[in-house]
């Protein structure tokens, strides 16, 4: 089973229900931690009763800075919300370290971005060095990845579209929320990976709602070609794609014929006056909740409630 871990100011936890024990270790970074799993397992077979959850503040359990790379449109039902038809070729873009905030932070919108998304993601925790050219067969996951977090790909639909710019876009501080655990998971836990279902709400309305088994390239695949030209470190982030149900979706065919024909200027003014009818767009006010967990919660995640502000 996958053991949770929780980071706070003052140190690690392991998770059980509610409640938390310190893990005596002397790691300050995840990769420090991930390379003490005798502490992490004698802290989730302790025999004390622990801290309540409730009582400590969460970290992102991640520590900066890292790589942060992540997968484009990697679920069928992104791609249809996205106007993709046939084959889409494997896509990755960096993300800032500098984005990675706490599960429980404040998203903060810039005061030049105006269609702010929201893309809840699971995110994969490097365990060791994957060298370039390294062939990632299933069987081989547990040798790379040490465990899941439960993230979100934040982002600034004007910028990414107008500017084609996926690193600034996604990069802003506080655009990666990530935790409140990292899933540090067994060799035998990998066979449930496609049963996570990511859950999305926004003020208590569902916004996204799928399993892995969506996923296009899923992780094994996704770190093989990732490989061909990308090293990767233990501690490093993965975020793997979102599912459908984003604020952004094409717009229907007829109109993005038409658009095509316009100047980039016009058709850019013409698509942003018809998304700003658009009530799913992020506002100063509203309240992110996500999860990942599988039906039988053998991996659980945990819960980011994130508010959304405007920056000053």
């Amino acid at each position: 089973m996958s053991t949770n871990v929780l980071r706070t100011p003052d140190g690690w936890w392991a998770v059980r229900n509610e409640r938390a024990v310190r893990i005596e270790t002397k790691a300050v970074t995840t990769a420090e931690l991930l390379a003490d799993r005798a502490a992490v397992r004698e802290a989730a077979a302790s025999d004390e009763s622990g801290t309540p959850v409730a009582d400590l503040v969460a970290l992102p359990p991640v520590t900066t800075p890292c790589r942060v790379v992540a997968q484009m449109v990697n679920y069928r039902s992104h791609a249809k919300d996205s106007g993709f038809t046939g084959d889409i070729p494997p896509t990755f873009f960096r993300k800032a370290s500098g984005s990675v905030s706490g599960p429980h932070d404040a998203i903060v919108r810039p005061a030049h971005v105006k269609f702010l998304d929201y893309e809840v993601e699971l995110g994969l925790v490097m365990g060791a060095p994957l060298p370039v050219a390294t062939v990632v067969e299933e069987q081989d996951l547990p040798t790379y990845v040490a465990g899941l977090v439960l993230t979100n790909d934040v982002s600034a639909r004007d910028v990414q579209l107008t500017k084609t710019q996926f690193y600034e876009s996604k990069s802003y501080p506080t655009f990666t929320p990530t935790g409140p655990y990292l899933a540090l998971l067994e060799p035998e836990d990998f066979a449930h990976l496609l049963n996570l279902r990511l859950r999305l709400n926004v003020n208590g309305v569902p916004r996204q709602d799928r399993t892995l088994a969506d996923m296009i390239v899923r992780p094994a695949q996704a770190l093989t070609l990732l490989a061909r030209f990308q090293t990767l470190a233990p501690g490093d982030l993965l975020l793997t794609g979102t599912p459908g149900g984003t604020a952004l979706k094409a717009p229907p065919k007829p109109v993005e014929k038409i658009s095509a024909l316009l100047p980039p200027a016009l058709k850019w003014k013409a698509f942003f006056k018809g998304q700003a009818k658009n009530p799913l767009y992020l506002r100063s006010g509203d309240l992110i909740t996500a999860t990942i967990a599988t039906a039988d919660g053998r991996i659980e995640l945990g819960e980011q409630r994130t508010p959304v502000t405007d920056a000053p």
